[in-house]
């Protein structure tokens, strides 16, 4: 991906500039998949309503907290978080989700953007690394375990 200053020359980044775009990326990708979460909580109708119904609050109040500490953690790396839906969109690998749709193919879209969140989360590890970023280290690899947690059971429902 180019780096996230449009209408410039491509210049080389810096370790935290590096950092700080990977951050933003995976803002992006949170916020996609906490709205995705919102949808599905709205959304999800069937046998199923009561437990997925909660279990969706359940995830998207935790993906609130993180798309929060992710943002002030590019404020503490001097950057700019960005704010807006379009520049999100615009970025993320997740997408937009249909909320016309079953609570299994729901369950089975959020295991998908786990998949995707590990790997942008493992990208700023990579990143925080390389900057010598514990502050970054220190909170990141517990949103690794979460995701992959989380993912066991939803797979487990859905078997």
């Amino acid at each position: 991906m180019k780096n996230l200053k449009e209408n410039q020359a491509t210049v080389e980044l810096t370790a935290n500039e590096r950092e700080v775009e990977q951050l933003q990326i995976l803002l992006a990708n949170y916020q996609l998949y906490y709205q995705n979460l919102r949808n599905f909580h709205w959304n999800v109708r069937g046998r199923a309503f009561f437990e997925l119904h909660a279990k969706f609050e359940e995830l998207y109040t935790d993906a609130s907290d993180k798309v929060d500490e992710i943002a002030e953690r590019i404020l503490t790396l001097e950057g700019h978080p960005l704010g807006n839906y379009s520049d999100y969109v615009a970025i993320s690998s997740i997408q937009e989700a249909n909320s016309n749709t079953s609570g299994e193919e729901m369950v089975q879209q959020v295991v998908d953007s786990h998949e995707v969140l590990i790997e942008k989360v493992r990208n700023v590890i990579a990143e925080a690394n390389e900057n010598e970023d514990e502050g970054t280290l220190d909170i990141l690899p517990a949103y690794i375990s979460y995701l992959e947690k989380i993912s066991w059971m939803l797979k487990a429902y859905l078997k």
